[in-house]
């Protein structure tokens, strides 16, 4: 084979990138073309809700968090909220809930009764059977909403084909760069690739931040207690209701959670948690993330074929794809603020995910609330503490 031949052979390999970001470009655009927001807010469909929140520490402002879900312009809803002991630091500021909105009907639960690998899901367990109502709407801790919330939410269950329903979350705010990243990130990586598996697979995982369903979906593949020993519960609750031949709604809906993370090395962590827990779950698919990484194959390329022409191509192309991918999921269908403004993070955040998915290969266990992990045949082992 001659040098020309294989140079030419790589320069091939590596558009790949390329040809993914046109069709993420394809899937976004005819995704957000196809949402019905007004329509799904004026449904009418109010049923009673109850709303599951476990809770383990303190999250940057916890208690707005948690007012939001009091304020929402809805008929019927309860709030449950778990911690595991009264000397939780958030068990005063839900006490101050009950004290500040006597309207509501909020229930604070102390301890799970469970002993699991996955505390958040124990406590889930105990929320579901605590609840009053069919429907539920599980939230994390760190999130924050508009008081049309549930409406929005709930209104794509009047279908009886859709099983659960999930929706995007942007930051309340960006106080620093590294928050500016991890945004950049979501809006040009994560949300793109997500709306690319709808497209081609249909929508079989749920967001943590918020799923809609109802207690009978979740009955039906035996519940959060089949899952209190399993990494990312959010994601199976959609992949299990999706194979019982359900839709998962995902919705062109956002809502904000506060950044728990202050450092880049606080994010790199937490992404590295992420992405080391999908290459458990979905190995083929983790080594495939390989051909949608156009930063370093736009720099071989060049670094192959030192010439303008190239230079120009691959990484011109790159710059404009996935700037045009951050625009068209951030600008124009989440309608986030100043997304223009960290456009030119892109290429850092591009960097980073490298980085990131090389060094997950090597990690064989997480970190998760002061707690390693090893993750054997699906499961969560803690592992024994070194003092």
């Amino acid at each position: 084979m001659t040098t020309a031949l294989m140079r030419n052979l790589f320069l091939g390999i590596a558009a790949i990138p390329s040809i993914y970001y046109i069709i993420a470009l394809f899937s976004s655009v005819r995704f957000f073309l196809a949402a019905s927001d007004e329509a799904d807010e004026k449904s009418g469909f109010t049923p009673p809700v109850s709303i599951l929140k476990p809770v383990r520490g303190l999250d940057p402002d916890a208690y707005e968090n948690f007012a939001s879900f009091c304020r929402q312009d809805y008929p019927d809803y309860e709030i449950l909220f778990c911690v595991g002991d009264t000397n939780d630091p958030a068990f005063p500021l839900l006490e101050q809930l009950i004290r500040e909105f006597p309207e509501r009907r909020i229930r604070i639960l102390v301890g799970s009764g469970r002993d699991a690998a996955n505390d958040k899901v124990a406590k889930l367990v105990r929320l579901v059977d605590e609840a009053s109502h069919e429907y539920l709407v599980i939230s994390d801790s760190d999130v924050r909403v508009k008081p049309n919330y549930l409406r929005k939410i709930l209104a794509p269950l009047t279908n009886p084909r859709v099983g659960a329903v999930t929706c995007f979350y942007v930051p309340t705010e960006d106080t620093s760069w590294v928050q500016s990243l991890q945004d950049v990130g979501m809006l040009s990586d994560f949300y793109p690739g997500i709306l690319v598996a709808k497209q081609l697979d249909g929508v079989k995982f749920a967001l943590g931040p918020t799923i809609a369903t109802t207690r009978t979906r979740l009955q039906a593949f035996g519940g959060y207690a089949s899952l209190e020993n399993r990494p990312a519960d959010d994601l199976l609750v959609g992949r299990l209701i999706a194979d019982q031949g359900y839709e998962v709604a995902l919705l062109p809906y956002s809502i904000s959670t506060v950044p728990d993370y202050q450092s880049l090395k606080e994010l790199f962590h937490k992404r590295l948690r992420w992405i080391t827990v999908m290459r458990h779950m979905r190995p083929w698919g983790h080594i495939g993330l390989i051909f949608t990484l156009g930063l370093p194959w736009a720099l071989l390329a060049v670094a192959v074929h030192p010439t303008f022409a190239i230079a120009a191509s691959y990484l011109g192309g790159y710059l404009l794809f996935r700037i045009a991918l951050t625009a068209v999921v951030g600008a124009w269908g989440l309608r986030e603020r100043d997304v223009w403004g960290k456009v030119l993070l892109v290429p850092v955040w591009d960097a980073l995910a490298c980085l990131i998915w090389l060094v997950s290969f090597t990690r064989k266990s997480i970190r998760w609330r002061g707690q390693d992990y090893l993750i054997r045949n699906g499961e969560l082992v803690p592992t024994p503490r070194v003092d």
